[in-house]
């Protein structure tokens, strides 16, 4: 199986060189707008690479297309057309994003956070996966179930869900840590001093239902603690208002 990555960033970079790993499969292409990109994951990968969609190959059996969402459509319309199945790797973009492109098309969709600097295995990260015709659905299937042991089909419409879900989960609590980092380094305090803290909270909610789990003033609306809090806040008011709704949306969920 020959493979076009449609894609340079960190959900391209870590899935290709996955992919990579199988037997049987050959990543042949690497495309990339920004080219110093495209030739660091290409050298990765041992292929060659291209800067401009029109001159992806047309021969390859799959394309994925692991690319922002706001740049995808664009990519899709130059990509000439080809017979092989054409798939996405978007929590948010429908399954149809393709539809008038191509007649075989379909999502892969890893749901975990990446960073190029960090490895990570797919063997447990969930899959999601969605495909226009049956035909190709064996085909998706099995190249899914040879990167991870969980993998599950899921519509555009629940994907899109998840996504919103995972953002939460993720995406927020990261910041909320940038934040925490950021109000210790200024009293020159380590953020060493959380991770115990940080560890326990994300166990915690494989046993325990997430609202269970809640602790802390705004639980119970201590208002002198959170007043105090505000307080100290009051240099940077956007992360004081931040504080002040997530502790009103906590008394008021728990």
């Amino acid at each position: 199986m020959k493979v076009v990555i449609v894609g340079s960033g960190n959900v391209a970079t870590h899935l290709s060189l996955a992919i990579a790993s199988l037997e049987g499969i050959e990543i042949c292409q690497v495309y990339s707008p920004t080219e110093a990109h495209a030739e660091i994951l290409a050298e990765r990968l041992n292929c060659d690479f291209v800067t401009d969609p029109t001159q992806i190959r047309k021969e390859a059996d799959v394309y994925l297309f692991a690319l922002k969402d706001q740049a995808l459509e664009t990519v899709i319309r130059a990509v000439p057309a080809n017979n092989g199945l054409w798939l996405h790797t978007s929590g948010s973009m429908p399954m149809q994003v393709f539809a008038g492109y191509t007649e075989r098309y379909g999502v892969l969709y890893p749901l975990q956070t990446f960073s190029k600097s960090r490895e990570i295995s797919f063997r447990g990260i969930p899959l999601f996966i969605e495909c226009h015709r049956k035909e190709d659905k064996n085909c998706l299937e099995d190249l899914a179930l040879r990167l991870s042991g969980k993998v599950c089909e899921l519509s555009s419409e629940k994907r899109r869900s998840l996504h919103l879900a995972a953002v939460f989960a993720c995406n927020f609590t990261n910041h909320i840590y940038a934040l925490a980092e950021e109000i210790l380094a200024k009293e020159g305090l380590s953020r060493d001093y959380l991770f115990p803290l940080i560890d326990e909270t994300a166990e915690k909610v494989h046993e325990l239902p997430a609202r269970e789990a809640q602790t802390g003033p705004a639980i119970r609306y201590d208002e002198n603690i959170i007043n105090k809090h505000l307080g100290m806040l009051a240099d940077d008011p956007d992360v004081q208002t931040l504080y002040r709704l997530l502790s009103q949306s906590i008394h008021k969920k728990v």
